[in-house]
């Protein structure tokens, strides 16, 4: 057996006992149980573990989370399904500083968390209007974020998007009137997710100034290289007529294409990445437009450079070839490696970009589609013939 062969299948067994351990001690936990009543005002059930209930605030700093707020905090979306699945109840859980599951998940940026409680339609419904200890709606809270090192090291760039993404979907999953409240600082939603996050836009758009300046760099050396090969064109010009002399050759035709393609892409893009570098930088402006201009501006960068490796390896073949077949074979093999090198390189950035369009595009499709599938309102009129009847015409008490 293979060895890679060999730790997927070791992985696979790991997940499934793993999932198993956690169904037992799920069905065996008592948690859940060790709640409070709800209390009037909405608020929701707060756990406690010890036999007496009044705790000064020392020991209650000290006091354990439930395991669902422990998976909740830590990302274990299995563990979190798993206990909502066998106790529901246990979702109105909050910890010492009055925080649901979907408060935590929103402090820690759990999105699949997030996700997970969106689904719920009854139940999000409940925990959306908890406010913390401090005065926080959820609103609040998309502002904070705890301070926690992970691999996944991001730009302040795609940090701020995500926070303003965020911000953007919770404050539609929340009702109108949290985005006016104030917290116990005095300080609406919106008031403290930009100053909780002026310095992480001063960051980030110097790393977006940073990234456009030197592509439009590189931008404008390909156009340099692009513009002078079409003034030296391969076999150099006839001396009577002034025509190139290889022009009848099908590879010339397609130097000429890649070359006129590599200017044209590379010029393109020194005008996105300029149109970057002279932005505004508005909070809004990080959630989707300057990342489509910067992904624009790195698409036509990259078909630049692609286009001059195309026009270098057609210059290559068109002025060395030989005629003999493992010669022109070796040849362009050589000549066209770094175009296969590089194009390999950026397929998992486009895969990700892909990948975002598809989720944006099919969100947009399924919201489409559930706005025209809900049942459409009665709406009652007065005529003289009915006291009761629907717009339609359709009479219902005559």
């Amino acid at each position: 057996m293979f060895p890679w062969l060999r730790k997927i299948k070791k992985e696979k067994y790991q997940c499934e006992w793993a999932m198993k351990l956690v169904k037992v001690l799920v069905k065996a936990d008592t948690s859940w149980r060790m709640t409070e009543s709800y209390i009037k005002k909405g608020r929701s059930k707060v756990h406690l573990y010890g036999k007496s209930q009044s705790i000064d605030i020392a020991e209650q700093d000290l006091k354990p989370l439930t395991p669902l707020l422990l998976a909740t905090i830590n990302g274990c979306i299995e563990i979190v399904e798993e206990i909502l699945r066998v106790y529901p109840q246990a979702i109105d859980h909050i910890d010492h500083d009055g925080r649901n599951i979907l408060s935590l998940a929103i402090l820690h940026r759990r999105i699949e968390i997030i996700d997970l409680v969106d689904k719920l339609k009854t139940q999000k419904l409940r925990v959306r209007r908890k406010i913390d200890n401090y005065g926080n709606t959820l609103l609040h809270l998309v502002a904070e974020r705890e301070d926690e090192v992970t691999e996944d090291l991001k730009g302040p760039a795609l940090v701020l998007q995500e926070d303003t993404l965020l911000f953007k979907r919770i404050k539609e999953m929340c009702k109108p009137v949290d985005a006016m409240k104030l917290n116990s600082k005095g300080k609406t939603a919106e008031q403290l997710f930009f100053d909780n996050n002026n310095k992480l836009r001063s960051d980030a758009k110097e790393w977006m100034s940073e990234n456009a300046k030197n592509c439009s760099i590189v931008a404008v050396l390909i156009a340099t290289v692009a513009f002078a090969a079409a003034y030296t064109v391969p076999g150099g010009p006839d001396s009577k007529t002034g025509y190139p002399v290889l022009k009848n050759k099908p590879l010339f035709l397609i130097f000429t294409i890649a070359d006129a393609i590599s200017l044209s892409s590379s010029l393109t893009s020194v005008i996105i990445f300029l149109n970057i570098v002279t932005s505004s930088f508005r909070f809004k402006d990080f959630e989707t437009s300057m990342f489509q201009k910067l992904h624009l501006g790195l698409t036509l960068l990259i078909v630049a450079v692609t286009m001059m490796m195309v026009a270098f390896a057609a210059t290559l073949i068109l002025t060395i070839s030989s005629g003999r077949k493992w010669t022109d074979i070796t040849l362009y093999t050589v000549s066209f490696f770094p175009v296969l090198i590089f194009v390999f390189t950026y397929i998992r950035f486009y895969k990700q970009l892909g990948g975002a369009i598809y989720r944006a595009f099919k969100q947009m499709i399924d919201e489409a589609l559930e706005h025209y599938r809900s049942p459409k309102p009665i709406v009652w009129q007065y005529n003289r013939h009915s006291r009761h009847q629907t717009v339609d015409g359709s009479r219902i008490l005559v």
